[in-house]
């Protein structure tokens, strides 16, 4: 790997994946692209480029240009959103996979690495310690889009030779970027609601638990697995990746230890049904063995870092 290109590289994962990635490889050999970018941005101290994972000639193009032989693949329409328009979903999800799939090919690059998710999983997977290898019957688009993506990563690298690399993410928790319309955003949202007003409404139930994994153990989840060794890989585009399982009572909880007069109420919406189709907890253990996955943090040691860092743009006027 020598240039790598970032597609949806402005999105919570992408903002934060990007600078690391430049910090291990170069400014100048990580090539930021979305559809809109930001003025102001740290992404503008390398190269930035302007693009729609849609139009196939248009990543072709900022390849040859940057001499890519990399492409990591974020742009997506997540669970929520992808309910609300899911021809959209498909149209970001699918269609712009496989051009980003036939430009790897074509230029005969050394891999591509596309994130998955548990939204892949549906209410007939099962819902604790879910296997690596699982009954798939999604009911959302998002996951149908996800499965179809998992399929084709693994049809490329059967077919083509393609080196093909996915995770299923998590709900992904970061303070660096809002929450982007996904089913699992109460978890970013609780912090930032504790900090600005101490309390949050929480559109599922207190009950309701979902694998989740803290952004600086996705940095390196992503990271360690584009590095990983690919004779060492049995599987390739869908690796199940865990770090912590907790239910959103759990995490007001958390937030209580530091923070005792927080207080949350619930108004589940129709996201509670989204949450309910994906498991508890996941089973990584293929992810440990193939590519020594590892996670650092814990719910007490996330809860303390994200509620600093979120005080601290408060105190500013950031948020």
């Amino acid at each position: 790997m020598k240039n790598i290109l970032v597609i949806g590289a402005c999105g919570q994962i992408g903002s934060e994946l990007t600078l690391q990635l430049r910090k291990d490889f170069g400014i100048q050999n990580v090539v930021a692209s979305d559809l809109c970018i930001k003025a102001g941005s740290a992404l503008e101290e390398g190269p930035m480029e302007t693009l729609d994972a849609r139009d196939r000639n248009a990543i072709a193009e900022i390849s040859k240009k940057y001499n890519i032989d990399t492409i990591i693949n974020l742009a997506a329409i997540l669970s929520a959103n992808g309910e609300k328009n899911p021809s959209l979903a498909w149209d970001v999800n699918i269609n712009a996979l496989i051009n980003t799939f036939e430009v790897a090919r074509e230029m005969k690059m050394d891999r591509v690495l596309v994130p998955s998710s548990i939204a892949a999983f549906g209410p007939t997977t099962p819902r604790e310690n879910t296997p690596q290898e699982t009954i798939l019957e999604p009911t959302t688009m998002y996951g149908i889009t996800k499965v179809a993506g998992e399929l084709l990563g693994d049809y490329y690298v059967k077919k083509y030779g393609l080196d093909v690399r996915g995770l299923r993410y998590p709900g992904i928790i970061s303070h660096e970027t809002l929450p982007g319309g996904g089913t699992t955003d109460y978890a970013v949202a609780i912090y930032y609601d504790a900090v600005k007003f101490n309390k949050y409404t929480c559109f599922v139930s207190a009950e309701t638990r979902l694998p989740m994994m803290y952004m600086p153990d996705c940095i390196k989840a992503t990271i360690d697995l584009l590095k990983a060794d690919f004779d060492t890989l049995k599987h390739h585009a869908n690796f199940n990746v865990g770090a912590m399982s907790f239910s959103v009572d759990e995490l007001a909880e958390s937030i209580k230890k530091y923070q005792p007069d927080f207080s949350i109420d619930y108004a589940p919406d129709y996201r509670q049904a989204i949450a309910d189709s994906w498991p508890d907890s996941i089973d990584d253990s293929a992810a440990r063995a193939e590519w020594d996955w590892k996670p650092a943090f814990d719910l007490d040691a996330m809860t303390q870092d994200m509620l600093k860092n979120i005080r601290i743009k408060h105190e500013k006027g950031l948020i």
